[in-house]
């Protein structure tokens, strides 16, 4: 054996997966929303923040989808259909499901429902893009959702008897947990024959019309600041909101996704609620709890195994007929 032979074998090793680290940093940056919607939602509505920021995420998205728009004569009926589970269900209807829950339902039981969504994920993948998952895969995941679990309820049971969740709010954030997991698989799906370019910029227009409906329905009545400073703040915060969990976590979400399995990508996102916790402590002044702590470091330990499990880049994922 050569020289040259034996160095490389020599130090062969794992290499860390580039774009599932930039799914993690994606979805991180979900996490720094509430440092801006705070201040938002002292005048305006939930729907009326998202509709703003959407309308300045249209105005950043529409150049670089007309760079791009030679790839739009290529889009095909399941490739709409993929665009607007991403962009509507993925967005506006999993948030409205998700919130009729709460209000609905047993708020405890909603949440660790909702914790099911890296399955809905894995389940789609393996049936809609034919994944396949490494041994021990199934580990991790348990392992993952026990660190979310312990996130949000600590050591503690997040009910009292089994018939709080046979309850329309149970199905509600089922249904939302679908969809959630649903727009990661299709967003793979997407990537296969789009830049993430054009569909970060689709997802965000294609919201547009549905928002407006939505806002519409609110009937709430628009109210800003009188103040200068006061109405500089407001606007500060909605372009900040727009620009970062926005716009950028979009970009180096899809980026990441174009090479990261649908499955692994829906186990990165965990990182969302990982950095929200830092957030709370760090902003909001609330203490970390041990079990917290421990939530944190399985779901970093998951992340970290699952990103040195290096593969070849995938080939384009294909629809079941």
């Amino acid at each position: 054996m050569s020289d040259t032979t034996a160095t490389s074998v020599s130090f062969s090793r794992p290499k860390m997966n580039s774009g599932f680290w930039l799914v993690v940093l994606g979805a991180a940056l979900w996490g720094v929303d509430p440092l801006f919607r705070i201040l938002l939602l002292d005048t305006l509505t939930s729907a009326q923040i998202v509709l703003l920021e959407h309308v300045l995420l249209f105005l950043c998205a529409a150049p670089i989808l007309w760079k791009h728009r030679e790839e739009l004569k290529r889009i095909r009926l399941r490739h709409a259909v993929a665009l607007f589970i991403v962009s509507w269900g993925g967005s506006a209807v999993a948030t409205i499901l998700f919130t009729m829950a709460l209000a609905d339902g047993n708020p405890n039981a909603v949440l660790l429902l909702q914790k099911l969504q890296p399955l809905c994920a894995i389940i789609l993948a393996r049936f809609i893009l034919k994944e396949m998952l490494p041994k021990h895969f199934g580990w991790l995941l348990v392992i993952a959702l026990a660190g979310t679990y312990m996130l949000t309820f600590g050591w503690s049971l997040p009910f009292g008897h089994v018939n709080e969740f046979i309850q329309m709010g149970s199905l509600l954030s089922l249904g939302a947990a679908a969809l959630w997991g649903g727009s990661t698989v299709m967003g793979r799906y997407l990537l296969g024959t789009m830049k993430y370019e054009t569909v970060t910029s689709l997802r965000f227009m294609l919201a547009l019309p549905l928002l407006m409906i939505v806002t519409a329905v609110e009937g709430a009545p628009w109210q800003f600041p009188a103040g200068l400073m006061a109405a500089g703040a407001v606007t500060l915060n909605l372009i900040l909101q727009a620009l970062l969990p926005g716009l950028l976590s979009m970009f180096l979400y899809y980026k990441g996704l174009a090479t990261t399995k649908a499955s692994y990508a829906t186990l990165a996102e965990l990182s969302f609620p990982m950095i929200g916790v830092i957030i709370n402590w760090i902003a909001f002044r609330e203490m970390v709890t041990l079990p917290q702590l421990t939530g944190f470091m399985l779901i970093w330990a998951t992340l970290f195994i699952i990103s040195r499990q290096h593969k070849e880049p995938a080939m384009e994922p294909k629809l079941v007929s």
